[in-house]
């Protein structure tokens, strides 16, 4: 994606540098565009933890380069040492977020193939880079092919309108910063802008830290895609009024049952568009598929984060960004950061393979080799 006309993804390694891992760090959005360098596993798991980045994807992949920077540091002259060290950053990474499975499938992936190296330290750390790198590129190419298969779902809307506006909701950022690139629920209204498409985006603002209304929507006018931003409650009513052709959310992690956890919210807005006849879509990578889980509600983990997230809103003043009480100071508050969509409630799931029902042999199907 461009910002201000210069390609960007959302994390790279520095060019003359490969031992600083770069990112852009989404706190400041929109009203600062700051890039930021992390060195250490520290650095990467206070990046993730503290949502300097954010987003299903650039979690695993930010997590794959939390790994590379790992083996930069861990013990050149012990093999035992280095492995010990290996397996305690992987830990310490996959503290940091609990509900998106990309995290731990990112961890996971970078200890098989640094195992399977060989002995040679040097060796090790190759493999560790070179992992990063790929887990990175798969991301940005699962991601267009999403975008590839989901704009069939608009054009066919587009073409019952007759080429009026296609009238997309969203929830919170599954777009280009939330992956490496082009995003999942995203991806699709990007390819069907780019083809000339007419389409625009209700943006739910997405409380709290307004991932909508500060960074969905800084994307999509970066992009010159037609979109409004509106509270989070504003979903229902424009559904009942026919607003609202189709909804795309993104996912944190999806059971291959179909049910899917996403962004606090998600489900109230799935129950709408049940209850309006709405589809209902949820994109995502096949990264993004937990294949063990069979029960979203009982089994998927729910992080639940500072309070100070609910009381404080972060806005621009002058010329700096800063945070502002909005509740009374002594008041508690509760902070579930996602909630659970049954798959009864999701029209169908959009992949890199393709488009399948929300279900076991949706998924399956076009997943075979994961077949127990």
């Amino acid at each position: 994606m461009n910002v201000h006309g210069t390609h960007y993804r959302t994390i790279w390694l520095k060019n003359d540098d490969d031992a600083v891992v770069q990112i852009i760090d989404q706190r400041p959005l929109p009203h600062k565009f700051v890039v930021e360098d992390l060195t250490t596993v520290s650095d990467v798991a206070r990046a993730i933890k503290d949502m300097h980045i954010r987003g299903a994807g650039l979690v695993g992949a930010t997590a794959g380069y939390g790994m590379y920077l790992a083996a930069l540091h861990a013990p050149k002259n012990a093999p035992e040492a280095f492995t010990a060290q290996l397996i305690a950053a992987g830990e310490t990474l996959k503290a940091t977020r609990p509900t998106a499975v990309n995290l731990e499938w990112a961890v996971q992936r970078q200890l098989d193939a640094i195992a399977a190296a060989g002995d040679d330290i040097s060796a090790k750390i190759a493999a560790a880079k070179t992992t990063a790198q790929t887990i990175a590129d798969e991301d940005a190419e699962f991601c267009r092919r999403i975008g590839e298969h989901g704009v069939t779902l608009i054009e066919e809307i587009s073409r019952r309108k007759n080429g009026a506006p296609v009238n997309i909701l969203t929830h919170c950022n599954a777009g280009w910063l939330a992956f490496v690139d082009y995003g999942t629920a995203t991806a699709p209204i990007y390819a069907a802008h780019d083809r000339g498409i007419p389409v625009h985006v209700w943006v739910d603002e997405t409380r709290p830290r307004n991932q909508g209304a500060r960074i969905t929507a800084w994307e999509l006018n970066q992009h010159g895609v037609p979109h409004t931003v509106i509270v989070d409650n504003v979903g229902g009513h424009l559904m009942q009024h026919g607003m609202v052709d189709m909804v795309i959310v993104g996912t944190d992690r999806t059971l291959y049952t179909g049910d899917v956890a996403n962004k606090i919210g998600t489900y109230l807005k799935a129950l709408a568009a049940h209850d309006n006849g709405v589809p209902f879509y949820v994109a995502l990578p096949s990264s993004s598929f937990d294949w063990m889980k069979r029960d979203g509600v009982k089994e998927i983990p729910i992080e639940q984060r500072d309070a100070t997230e609910v009381k404080t809103i972060n806005g621009q003043y002058g010329d700096d960004v800063v945070s502002v009480l909005l509740t009374p100071e002594d008041s508690p508050a509760a902070n579930f950061a996602f909630d659970v969509t049954p798959a009864r409630l999701v029209t169908a799931l959009i992949t890199e393979r393709g488009i399948c029902d929300a279900s076991e042999d949706g998924v399956l199907g076009l997943y075979p080799e994961k077949r127990k």
